[in-house]
């Protein structure tokens, strides 16, 4: 199967172009090809979204919800298969496979939902005979940049709010894994969103991406992906102009104090740092754990951690799937040896699994480091794979300390019966999220997603926050007085 880009409401016929390989990072098998576009690809598409955006942002919010509804709806119906489609291209599990498409489903009813809203304000005016109001206007033609980790789910936070806010887009995927990009351009089509407001065109970051920055009819571009390389999307964008929303890394902890539930914590830690093999912007990386309970912890899980079953995401009993790629595998690993090094203590795992199944795709072990102090590079850099640093610590406010020493701040955890603890937590944790007896992953829709320091810039994907990035403020002030009046000019106190 030959993925091509979906432009003006059709898929393009480019027999031209080149392709690369989709490979399933479970098996080796290639699942299909996907076009390698262009800049002038990128141009042909803003072209097509341009003049669809003149028209769509003059639909009614509540008809532009209307067609959210149906795609939501016929996401539900095929919900097995996309998640099929997810497993298969991506690598986790099934079970994770229909959890992420359930996001996308509950996305689409969410922002649909806005449709009804999009809520500005209604203000006195400081004179008389004067009415004052805000309201949310469209932007344009919108830019999405998405990662492999989350196919589906990521491009559901930034699409749906951008299409409900009245808004064309272009939407290039992560090249690892299309088919979800194209599972979705097939029910844009089905759901009769007009030709041109949604586009998809494939490719690197360094060809597209960079078309897709440096193109002046693209207002906004929102972007996830690692902290480095939005740094330098940041940098584009600056030079332009151009409004830019990031979602970046993560060094996530969970903190388990000396009073913690274990047996919840270490289901939490497991979840939080094993669940899609590490490859979470919020995944437990890190375990920040009282001196009081480290040894009855540190027992649980490495009982819990043998436990675990690796292999192919489709079989209904594996836990922990592929990574991504073999440039993945190395990267972890490197990390390990970087661990050893440093003289952290590996007691479990920190190997590329070999032999039988896993020969043919790209597997970790799941992995423990012991005796982590606060600065060494794995307690502080992202792995982005299934890697726990044990650091231990001698009080709450420690914990604290140690929690926010890193240039990340997107998910955090505390594990404690204590309330007071446990409202300490949430207000002086540094990230932009923070949950109590539970790990650092699960956030749901209607909440804003994002994080502090080197994890963003200050926007958020998810919630009603999300429609901040794909709309201006539009302040309008109707005087009815039937003469000039001047703000706080005639506004005589």
């Amino acid at each position: 199967m030959k993925l091509t880009n979906f432009v003006n409401g059709g898929f393009q016929q480019e027999e031209s172009a080149e392709f690369v390989p989709v490979v399933n990072p479970a098996t080796g098998e290639e699942l299909a090809t996907v076009q390698r576009s262009t800049a002038a690809d990128v141009e042909e598409a803003v072209k097509a979204a341009k003049a669809a955006q003149k028209k769509w942002a003059l639909v009614p919010a509540p008809k532009r919800a209307d067609y959210l509804y149906e795609i939501g709806r016929l996401m539900k119906e095929r919900k097995e298969h996309l998640a099929s489609v997810l497993t298969k291209e991506m690598g986790k599990v099934i079970e994770e496979g229909r959890g992420e498409v359930q996001e996308g489903i509950d996305m689409a009813f969410y922002m649909a939902g806005e449709g009804r809203r999009l809520f500005g304000e209604t203000t006195p005016s400081e004179l008389a005979d004067k009415f004052a109001m805000s309201v949310r206007a469209p932007i344009g033609v919108v830019g999405l940049i998405t990662p492999w980790n989350f196919p589906v789910a990521i491009a559901t936070w930034k699409s749906f709010p951008a299409i409900v806010a009245g808004n064309a887009f272009i939407w290039k995927p992560a090249t690892e894994t299309p088919m979800m990009a194209y599972e979705m351009a097939k029910i844009f089509k089905e759901a009769g969103l007009p030709d041109g407001v949604a586009n998809i065109v494939f490719g690197s970051g360094s060809e597209v991406g960079t078309a897709m920055i440096e193109h002046r009819d693209i207002r906004v571009i929102s972007f996830t992906g690692s902290t480095d390389t939005g740094r330098k999307v940041a940098e584009l964008c600056g030079r332009h102009l151009k409004k830019v929303s990031l979602e970046m890394g993560g060094k996530n902890a969970v903190i388990v104090m000396d009073d913690a539930d274990l047996d919840l914590a270490v289901d939490g830690i497991l979840w939080s740092a094993f669940g899609t093999a590490g490859q979470r912007c919020t995944a437990c990386s890190r375990v920040i754990v009282h001196k009081a309970a480290k040894e009855k912890l540190q027992q649980r899980l490495l009982e819990k951690m043998d436990q675990l079953t690796i292999g192919d995401g489709m079989d209904e009993t594996v836990k922990v799937g592929p990574v991504i790629n073999q440039k993945a595998l190395e990267k972890i690993h490197s990390y390990i040896e970087i661990g050893k090094e440093e003289g952290a203590e590996l007691i479990r795992g920190g190997e590329i699994l070999t032999g039988g199944h896993f020969d043919k795709g790209n597997y970790y072990a799941p992995t423990l480091f012991a005796g982590v102090t606060p600065g060494m590079r794995i307690a502080q850099e992202e792995i982005f794979g299934p890697v726990i640093s044990l650091i231990e610590v001698a009080s709450f406010e420690e914990a604290i300390e140690v929690n926010n020493g890193v240039i990340y701040g997107l998910s955090s955890s505390i594990f404690t019966a204590d309330v007071n603890r446990a409202f300490k937590a949430q207000r002086d944790l540094d990230t932009g999220i923070v949950y109590i007896n539970a790990g650092t992953t699960g956030a749901e829709i209607h909440l804003p997603f994002g994080g502090t320091k080197g994890t963003g810039n200050g926007h958020r994907d998810s919630g009603v926050a999300a429609l901040d990035v794909f709309t201006e403020w539009k302040s309008i002030y109707v005087d009815f007085s039937g003469k000039l009046q001047r703000a706080q000019i005639d506004n005589k106190a």
